[in-house]
């Protein structure tokens, strides 16, 4: 369930090549189960859509997007009218006939000859006068259908890939707690609902406003978790809380644990502390701390792209009267 809900994240939608249950194909994305697969996933998101966000019109913005996308397929017809003979749009080359084949629905093979004539021979007629025998058999087959459908389902998980994200992290909390731990937090669940259905009890018994804001015993200084408690001692150490990770660029701030010393990369104190030492806050400096490493790593970064950067002493290429090819400082000598 994790490893999918990543995918979903990491990977484009059109590029999930196997079916749950069935190993990778080549011709899967052509098979029948696959359109069923991603004919239910695009219900299920347009359904869930429907219910978190009611207030939100997805049918307008899918729309759009799809017209949007076929305009971008869609073909520029010809102007027949000026041209007077079908030799005359054979200069027009076989891609550009094609496309004015294909933007009148008509038959697109052949040779240039046969696209020009053929094209010619619709000058100046109506849609419905035209020959049947010269009109293309288009249906919309089962890869449109689906590459239609993998458009919607990207469009759709690109809008809620904060839900996808929350949803992630809740998985992952659930992982690390033990049964006992769920069970009380069930309980707690069920006891607070019973606190809201009878405001009553609190008036009864005036001690439990003194119970809860009694001092949390927390003598490890342990970080607190969702319910303000603070949390369970091997779970602290599995995340690895106790490791500190120094950072010069950030002013020696110390960040506890692996998690938060990679989140800070993208946070806006380590870009300050770039921003001061006037380098861009790129994805080569990710993991650097130090101000020398980060200033030595720009350097050589310098020097590359000054490397491939076009010299046109160097780039530019001459040719001589013996065929030779010489850069141009050479040709020049």
């Amino acid at each position: 369930y994790m490893a999918y809900l990543r995918m979903m994240l990491n990977r484009k939608f059109s590029s999930h090549t196997v079916i749950p249950g069935e190993r990778e194909s080549r011709n899967v994305r052509n098979s029948s189960k696959y359109a069923q697969y991603v004919a239910n996933v695009e219900a299920y998101l347009v359904d869930f859509w429907r219910r978190s966000q009611p207030l939100i019109p997805l049918e307008s913005i899918l729309g759009e997007e799809d017209k949007e996308a076929d305009e971008e397929k869609a073909c520029e017809k010809i102007d027949l009218d000026k041209f007077n003979s079908a030799e005359e749009l054979e200069s027009l080359g076989l891609e550009r006939l094609k496309e004015g084949l294909v933007a009148l629905h008509l038959k697109c093979g052949g040779d240039v000859k046969q696209r020009a004539k053929r094209l010619f021979s619709v000058k100046g007629l109506d849609e419905a006068d035209v020959d049947p025998r010269l009109r293309a058999k288009r249906k919309p087959g089962l890869r449109e259908t689906v590459t239609r459908a993998e458009r919607r389902v990207e469009q759709i998980l690109e809008h809620l890939e904060p839900v996808v994200e929350a949803t992630l992290r809740r998985a992952e909390r659930k992982l690390t707690r033990t049964k006992a731990e769920i069970d009380q937090e069930l309980e707690d669940e069920e006891d607070g609902f019973a606190r809201d259905a009878d405001p009553g009890d609190d008036e009864d018994n005036p001690d439990d406003d003194d119970d809860d804001l009694a001092a949390i015993y927390n003598p490890k200084n342990l970080p607190l978790g969702w319910d303000g408690r603070p949390i369970p001692y091997w779970l602290y150490k599995l995340h690895g809380l106790d490791v500190p990770f120094h950072c010069e660029i950030c002013g020696n701030h110390t960040y506890w644990g692996r998690r938060a010393f990679e989140q800070h990369f993208n946070e806006w104190r380590h870009s300050h502390g770039m921003r001061c030492l006037r380098i861009p806050n790129t994805k080569h400096f990710h993991g650097v701390t130090k101000m020398d490493d980060a200033i030595a790593l720009w350097e050589i970064l310098q020097e590359k792209l000054d490397t491939a950067r076009f010299r046109p002493d160097r780039d530019e290429e001459y040719e001589d009267s013996d065929g030779n090819v010489l850069n141009r400082a050479t040709y020049e000598e």
